[in-house]
């Protein structure tokens, strides 16, 4: 283990052995282009990007982001994430919560639309080559210049042109070259940028247990769905407002008022069970370790105490990231 590592580590019990609670407001992004995770060499205007546990840098209107030998992950609206591939680019054309417009330029770009539907208002449109991608539902959509094509992967967005317009639903792509016909693919087919989605999408699902416990037990209440800033993980993460429900991936993200159902353990039993079943004593445990908190990201209003429960293993994503660890 190196000293990233270490640090990282030894930071993250500290939290744990401190016991200690604090009233605090949830964080929610002003707006779009939050640049959330990086891997390797990515510019933001020309220039590197470093992506710290208290700084997350945004990609504000008419800045261009640009992988090298890299990878990002940027959130956009509540519930919406941007990841880019290697050797890809999008530019920031309007960064606003309740519409959200990027062009994508160069590379492969997917994005994963969490969003639920009473959040509709919310728009994300991608623009490419003259078209417009209004991603109507929850789903993953990717945008691949080589060959220029739009892929539905789940969900149904809106193509348009100033002549044109089609709906591309589930397992359906379509050619830039013309964009005249809609043809199928098989959805399961991936290479590693989905792979690599997928995985930073399980991530922010986990992220979300211990944060929606949180809230809920803050008392500070949760009254708009949003993203929210876990500093046990170093990330942000989403929580809805009501209920919960699947991502596209299919992990799953909990209101505040829905979150204990995870945390509830089977019920045992103690004692001599015999035949008779005396002394048989049921007892009800919970999971929670309450974190303290840590400092808030730059550019937040806020950061929250949180419990890691029954996740176990190291100080999560950021750990990798800190140390220099590829997920690919």
């Amino acid at each position: 283990m190196n000293r990233s590592s270490r640090a990282v580590l030894s930071s993250s019990i500290l939290i744990a052995l401190s016991g200690t609670t604090a009233f605090a407001q949830s964080v929610i992004s002003a707006h779009s282009g939050l640049i959330h995770y990086v891997e390797g060499r990515v510019l933001l205007d020309g220039k590197p990007v470093e992506v710290k546990i208290s700084s997350f840098p945004e990609v504000k209107e008419n800045m261009e982001l640009r992988t090298e030998d890299g990878r990002a992950e940027v959130l956009l609206n509540p519930g919406v994430f941007l990841r880019l591939a290697e050797h890809s680019s999008v530019r920031m054309v309007a960064n606003k919560l309740s519409d959200t417009k990027v062009e994508f330029l160069s590379g492969s770009a997917l994005i994963e639309s969490s969003r639920e539907l009473a959040q509709k208002e919310n728009f994300v449109t991608i623009v490419y080559k003259g078209s417009a991608a209004h991603l109507r539902k929850s789903g993953i959509y990717r945008f691949d210049s080589d060959p220029a094509q739009f892929r539905a992967y789940s969900g149904e967005a809106e193509l348009q042109t100033d002549s044109n317009v089609l709906i591309v639903k589930s397992g359906k792509l379509v050619s830039f070259d013309g964009m005249v016909a809609v043809e199928k693919f098989n959805p399961k087919d991936g290479d590693e940028l989905s792979r690599w989605s997928q995985r930073r999408a399980e991530y922010v699902s986990i992220a979300n247990v211990s944060a929606a416990k949180y809230v809920s037990n803050s008392g500070t209440g949760w009254h708009n769905s949003g993203w929210f800033f876990n500093p046990y993980f170093g990330m942000f993460t989403y929580i809805p407002m009501n209920g919960m429900f699947n991502s596209p991936y299919g992990y799953s993200y909990y209101s505040p008022y829905t979150v204990y159902r995870v945390y509830q353990q089977p019920t045992t039993y103690v004692g001599n069970t015999g035949f008779s079943g005396a002394g048989r004593t049921p007892t009800m445990t919970t999971q929670a370790q309450t974190m303290a908190p840590s400092a808030a990201p730059s550019g937040a209003t806020s950061a929250q105490p949180f419990s890691r429960g029954s996740m176990g293993g190291t100080a999560g994503p950021a750990a990798g990231r800190s140390a220099g660890v590829s997920h690919r």
